[in-house]
């Protein structure tokens, strides 16, 4: 997994800062998620919630992006309609993005939920999950069936670095910002809430991308949802036995989430590839993600 340094810093920034004992709670929740994040299949998160917060969308204003052509068609947000402005609000009860570490913990320099537009979203007969992005950067949101698994808003930079910008990282007609797990609930029994998780891609793409498929590695195949000179495709994950060995709080073999590497291949309005992302793998994060090339 790439190491985001500059997550590190803004982490034991916060932590240096804390003046209270640890909030064992705060921290044992932080543990599950982090289990997720670590492609483990959690099964104790019941329980927990999280406070819905109110705040009014408003335009945004994009800087100038340096005349690269893809800044031709990301120029400018979509602005929401009142059923996204709503799916924003409760993907960010916090009122903007929170830190890795603590869903309690909302990080300012991140920008306010008002910032923030559903760029793209990736439907299925299950649920949906959808590229939350501003200016500056993007989160994920997956509505849930059951509160307590909701994922937390945690912010990435567009080009990996701050301050972000929507031009930022570009690697051609097709770049690849992100392949990570999420958890949507809507997949779930009630009566054994167990799995559930995601493997999800996204990125962006230049104007005269039409399609974008993702080949996940193990015989099935997506058309991301492109919209916006965006794109984002999910796909219902797959359990295996931990290669490690380890065992969950009964004792009982873990399993974890199977993440092979990804094929991303964008096409263009006569079906012909104009770029291929291969060897993407899970946590990717931009450029710094891509193999070392061979001779």
């Amino acid at each position: 997994m790439t190491v985001n340094e500059q997550k590190i810093a803004d982490e034991l920034r916060l932590i240096a800062g804390e003046a209270q004992p640890v909030n064992a709670l705060a921290y044992a929740s932080r543990a599950a998620t982090g289990a997720s994040r670590r492609r483990r299949l959690s099964l104790s998160l019941a329980g927990l919630a999280v406070a819905a917060a109110s705040v009014v969308g408003v335009l945004v204003v994009i800087p100038s992006t340096g005349g690269q052509n893809i800044a031709a068609q990301v120029a400018g947000l979509p602005q929401n309609t009142p059923e996204q402005l709503r799916a924003v609000r409760e993907c960010m009860p916090m009122g903007g993005p929170v830190h890795d570490m603590d869903g309690k913990q909302r990080i300012p320099e991140h920008g306010k939920t008002e910032d923030f537009r559903v760029l793209v979203e990736y439907r299925d007969a299950v649920g949906s999950t959808a590229l939350v992005g501003s200016t500056a950067g993007f989160v994920f949101c997956t509505p849930q069936k059951y509160e307590a698994f909701a994922e937390r808003a945690v912010f990435t930079y567009w080009g990996y670095q701050p301050p972000g910008d929507l031009a930022a990282g570009l690697s051609g007609s097709l770049t690849v910002d992100a392949y990570e797990d999420q958890t949507d609930s809507h997949g779930m029994r009630d009566d054994d809430q167990s799995g559930g998780s995601y493997r999800v891609v996204a990125g962006r793409v230049a104007p005269g991308v039409r399609r974008v498929e993702i080949d996940w590695a193990d015989g099935r195949r997506t058309d991301a949802q492109v919209a916006n000179g965006f794109f984002v495709g999910r796909v219902l994950g797959k359990s295996v036995s931990d290669p490690e060995g380890g065992v969950d709080a009964s004792g009982e073999p873990m399993t974890i989430l199977d993440t092979p590497s990804v094929t991303v291949t964008a096409y263009d309005e006569t079906d012909q590839v104009v770029r291929q992302e291969k060897d993407v793998t899970y946590a990717w994060r931009g450029p710094a993600s891509r193999p070392t090339p061979r001779n």
